[in-house]
């Protein structure tokens, strides 16, 4: 068989003329053009992970406290006092690029549909958002539209958007990134799977079907071009307030114990979520598309089967639970329609007008064939890596550098965005956007509480795919210790381009290498996560790009520290190193126009030692104030802890690296925090004990940071710098 003797229906689906003969062989004969729609959305790279599985095996998903690891709707974590965390982070990068306010929407809606399905109530959503240069009209046209999106759909359903993180770099010129991430509690006598028993029906719960979001899957398994303007169609539309009662009706179902299973209807529609609940079941299904809610007359069975219209779930109902079931969903207003059921036969049937229109193995939609490939890095990438970064000459006025790294696109405020976002709805919000290194949510009825963080840095990823994904989680989970949260697990968001291609696979390989390698060392299993590829355009190939979301628990909700200095005389206390590197760094990018250089090495043995000894002393009540030291170094950080209250602080930094290294070079395991007199020597030993170096900086007070080096003395009014750090995101988001 070859491709040319089979041109139409491989040309219309675009499925490989391997893939195709595999098909063949899994069926015994040549597919209907309905079954090759259905292969092809469930052995897209979208919904197969048929590039990436292989890697993912090398990540740790195992731990104590994990109840349910990758595989299914979202992770869950168990938290004690009989309650659990379910948590995810997804992409919805290629709609977001052709239509930024639905695509962001949408993804928004997607992730809280995914903790909905394990039986929780979501209370917290993050976001992690890549956009090319901004000063590019087109630019600010997605920063508007996607964040317009976010705060829209997460707004409107109730669910409040407690953090997340933004960076501008131009790679990402023609493929924007939009990761959401969803946080949910629920009682782990409530958890719920993917399953459904034999002969169970299987219900299809809210919104109608329409045309829109057909083909989704597939074209987010793509790389953009000129054409993908014209796959508008492909985005999805979706509506907070129907989403609202569908989550409503999913959540009271599952606490009047009417249900056994629930699954989400995301990507690939009723193809992806029906075939996969008849998959994890060990069982087939049968589906009879005449009794779909349509909101579109003479839908055909492809748009049907392909259709990823919005606020849709499946229930399978306990037995004798059926009606209740349906009374219920008549109470909120939505449909609630026996559309299928389950039976022994291990096959995917699919019925239209009393006639079968598609019958395929439920295992051959699942199993699709997996790819290792020859990986190899773009010789580019190691000569910018290769660079002597100390060749470069030192700045003769240091002075002016802060405030031009506070006003850059990657250290400036984010204000702009997250003042769009309700982060208060649902009163459980402790920390808020803008006052801590991670977000902070108070667990009701208990003492304790969750913290949530995400975090990639592009920079490193692009410059050392496999330390910049070690960094990634590293940082995350510094930024969860650093409130005062013992790290728990993690959910990842792995952006990469083409896999088909040397660099992009070595990209991806290096980058899942990179994240084990870390996981292993900070005794941190992955629990959910989102892979996506294709991420390039005619010009540009995104960094890698592994948006890494760590949650954590806090045991006593009095014993958290946030980002501000809060109290005058407080010594400052620098944990690691002095000096940082420039390789890689925000202040080479800026001032120097540089990408280039290595990232710095990461201690992980020393990483845990830090964090575990930052959460002891704020855990012990001694640290109230504390901050990782990250992009930009030393002097940004210090900025960043001044801004808050408008409290100054006075340094003495004694070093002889160069002075910009000192001062806003890059190195990890870096955390600064302000202690009283009365526990300064008790936090000194405290560190000791743990075997972590330490300088004892200054002192908080006054209306400036003043930082003195062995060879000047740097001052800066708080309020100046304050004045560069609040301005320039205005300009993208007036």
């Amino acid at each position: 068989m070859t491709q040319e003797t089979h041109p139409p229906l491989l040309q219309e689906t675009g499925i490989p003329l391997g893939e195709y003969q595999a098909i063949v062989r899994l069926l015994g004969r040549e597919p209907n053009r309905l079954e090759l729609y259905l292969f092809k959305v469930m052995w897209s790279e979208h919904c197969s992970y048929k590039n990436s599985r292989p890697l993912l095996r090398l990540l740790p998903k195992e731990g104590p406290a994990v109840l349910q690891g990758p595989g299914e709707n979202a992770g869950v974590v168990e938290i004690g006092e009989g309650w659990a965390v379910a948590f995810k982070i997804e992409s919805h990068n290629h709609p977001s690029a052709v239509e930024p306010v639905q695509g962001a929407a949408t993804g928004v809606g997607g992730i809280i549909r995914d903790i909905v399905a394990m039986g929780a109530r979501p209370i917290a959503l993050l976001n992690s958002l890549r956009f090319g240069r901004p000063d590019d009209p087109r630019t600010r046209y997605l920063v508007r539209g996607v964040v317009e999106g976010i705060a829209h759909y997460g707004n409107a359903i109730g669910v409040p958007t407690v953090g997340g993180e933004v960076y501008f770099h131009p790679d990402y010129q023609e493929n924007p990134l939009v990761n959401a991430m969803c946080v949910g509690l629920l009682r782990v006598e409530e958890l719920k799977r993917s399953r459904a028993s034999l002969g169970r029906p299987v219900y299809y719960v809210g919104s109608k079907t329409g045309r829109d979001g057909i083909g989704g899957a597939a074209f987010a398994s793509e790389e953009l071009s000129e054409e993908s303007e014209s796959k508008r169609p492909s985005v999805q539309v979706g509506d907070p307030f129907l989403g609202k009662l569908t989550m409503e009706l999913t959540l009271e179902a599952i606490r009047q114990d009417l249900v056994e299973g629930v699954q989400d209807m995301g990507a690939a529609g009723l193809t992806s979520s029906l075939s996969e609940l008849a998959h994890k079941s060990g069982l087939g299904l049968e589906l009879n598309l005449d009794r779909v809610p349509q909101r579109e007359a003479g839908m055909n069975p492809i748009e049907l089967m392909l259709s990823e219209s919005q606020e849709r779930m499946v229930l399978v109902p306990r037995p004798g639970q059926e009606q209740a079931l349906e009374a219920l969903a008549a109470r909120y207003g939505l449909d609630a329609v026996p559309v299928a059921h389950t039976i022994a036969e291990p096959v995917f049937r699919v019925m239209h007008a009393g006639q079968v229109v598609a019958e395929v193995p439920t295992a051959a939609l699942a199993d699709c064939p997996t790819y290792t490939r020859e990986g190899q890095e773009d010789p580019a990438i190691a000569r910018l890596r290769a660079v002597d970064w100390s060749a470069i000459p030192v700045p003769s006025n240091l002075q002016e550098i802060l405030p031009r790294l506070l006003a850059s696109p990657n250290l400036c405020s984010r204000a702009p965005i997250y003042e769009r976002y309700d982060h208060q709805v649902g009163t459980n919000t402790v920390l808020v956007p803008g006052s801590g290194d991670a977000a902070i949510l108070r667990i009701k009825g208990t003492q304790r509480g969750l913290a949530v963080k995400v975090d990639a840095n592009p920079r490193y990823s692009k410059l050392a795919p496999r330390l910049g994904a070690m960094h990634a989680l590293a940082e995350a989970a510094r930024n969860v210790s650093v409130v005062g949260a013992r790290p728990l697990a993690y959910t990842d968001g792995l952006n990469c381009g083409n896999p088909e291609t040397l660099e992009g696979y070595f990209e991806l390989s290096e980058t899942i290498q990179g994240l084990a390698e870390a996981s292993r060392a900070l005794g941190l299993p992955v629990v959910s996560g989102n892979v996506s590829l294709y991420n390039e355009g005619p010009n540009y190939r995104i960094p890698p790009t592994p948006m890494v979301g760590v949650v954590g628990l806090l045991e006593n909700l009095e014993h958290r520290a946030q980002q501000g200095f809060q109290q005058v005389g407080d010594f400052i206390v620098l944990i690691g190193a002095l000096e940082g590197q420039l390789g890689a760094s925000e202040y080479l990018w800026v001032v120097h126009g540089q990408e280039a250089g290595s990232p710095p090495p990461l201690d992980l043995a020393q990483e845990a030692r830090a964090q575990a000894a930052i959460r002891e002393l704020i855990g012990r009540g001694w640290v109230k104030t504390a901050h990782d030291v990250a992009e930009g170094g030393l002097a940004v950080a210090l900025a960043e802890m001044c801004l808050p209250l408008g409290l100054g602080a006075t340094l003495e930094v004694r070093s002889q690296a160069r002075p910009d290294a000192l001062l806003f070079g890059e190195a990890p395991s870096r955390i600064l925090f302000s202690v009283n007199q009365a526990h300064l020597q008790a936090a000194v030993k405290l560190l000791e004990n743990h075997g972590l170096p330490y300088h004892i900086l200054g002192q908080v007070g006054g209306p400036t940071l003043t930082i003195l080096t062995p060879k000047a003395r740097l001052e800066w009014p708080v309020a100046a710098l304050q004045r560069a750090w609040e301005a320039p995101l205005r300009e993208v988001l007036p």
